[in-house]
């Protein structure tokens, strides 16, 4: 039996601006995947994925590509030998916590560990994006890179095809969120395509949008680094606005926003695919974050409490 992990993550900045280049800042999650593999007669996928209602459903197709690549990247043949992979831990499978890539980590380490690779974290981030592809077609490399590395991430696709630029940033001191799960699934191909067309259809106006985003991520960063989190919540709820100008966000994760600004939170966006998934805020100590995770749950949503900069 061998086993193996991967954390989840929030976009704090830049989901779908980072597929354009441009650059995103990412923090691991306390909350991890995991995944035992153990030699069986027949191949078998158990799910034991604390999971969002039809999540597992409506990935289910994306989730048997994803770990079919798994298995060619790593040169196994799981019809010749087959294995027992069972996914489990205290993620839950949602749009916008990284989910699919915490399980392509966890899945990679734990096929590392049973086959003897001999892979360091490097190759394990190379496996775990070609897992990724199988979700997402053609992925950042932003979630993955946060699932095996973890810890708070400046990431930036080298649109050429060469290595990906991603810097390790350090917080003052890890710093409490909410995570509001409106319920919805969407299809990050889709979303992500969509985006796509627009732009196409409108360059001049999509310039400016990015053009903006540029701008507040840099903000973002020294903020981040230097402890200022009022700044951040700020420039969360800037990225927020932005996202809603790129249709991706919708009318439950723009309620979910207002509900966590209204009880005190310092910022709030979506984070992730968008249009369905998960809400951040930022709630910097324990009563804060209590405060605006019983405003959501108020509101019939499930809130998470967790943390960033770990």
């Amino acid at each position: 039996m061998s086993s193996g992990s991967g954390y989840g993550k929030t976009i704090l900045f830049g989901e779908h601006f980072v597929v354009y280049g441009l650059p995103a800042i990412a923090s691991a999650l306390g909350n991890t995947t995991t995944c035992v593999i153990e030699d069986s007669d027949e191949y078998e996928l158990v799910d034991d994925r604390p999971a969002t209602p039809s999540y597992k459903k409506e990935k289910y197709d994306e989730q048997v590509e994803s770990n079919k690549n798994l298995y060619a990247a790593c040169g196994i043949d799981v019809d010749e030998n087959p294995i027992r992979v069972t996914l489990a831990g205290d993620l839950a499978a949602a749009s916008g916590v990284g989910a699919s890539a915490a399980s392509s980590a966890a899945i990679a380490r734990a096929l590392n560990e049973h086959y003897s690779l001999g892979y360091d974290d490097a190759k394990i981030n190379e496996i775990a994006y070609e897992g990724e592809k199988g979700y997402h077609g053609k992925p950042s490399g932003i979630d993955n890179t946060a699932a095996v590395y973890g810890g708070l991430i400046w990431f930036v696709k080298d649109l050429e095809g060469g290595l990906n630029t991603m810097d390790r940033l350090s917080m003052p001191e890890p710093v409490e969120i909410v995570l509001g799960n409106t319920g919805l699934t969407s299809s990050t191909k889709q979303v992500v395509g969509d985006v796509r067309e627009n732009r196409e259809a409108e360059p001049e106006r999509y310039a400016k949008i990015f053009s903006d985003y540029a701008g507040i991520v840099d903000e973002a960063k020294g903020a981040l680094t230097s402890g200022d989190m009022k700044s951040c919540g700020q420039l969360m709820n800037r990225n927020h606005s932005l996202l809603q100008d790129i249709t991706v966000s919708c009318s439950e994760l723009d309620m979910l926003v207002d509900v966590a600004r209204d009880a005190g939170a310092l910022g709030a966006k979506l984070t992730g695919t968008g249009r369905g998934g998960l809400m951040q805020a930022l709630t910097p100590g324990k009563d804060l974050q209590d405060a605006v995770a019983t405003a959501i749950e108020d509101k019939g949503f499930t809130a998470y409490k967790t943390r960033i900069g770990i």
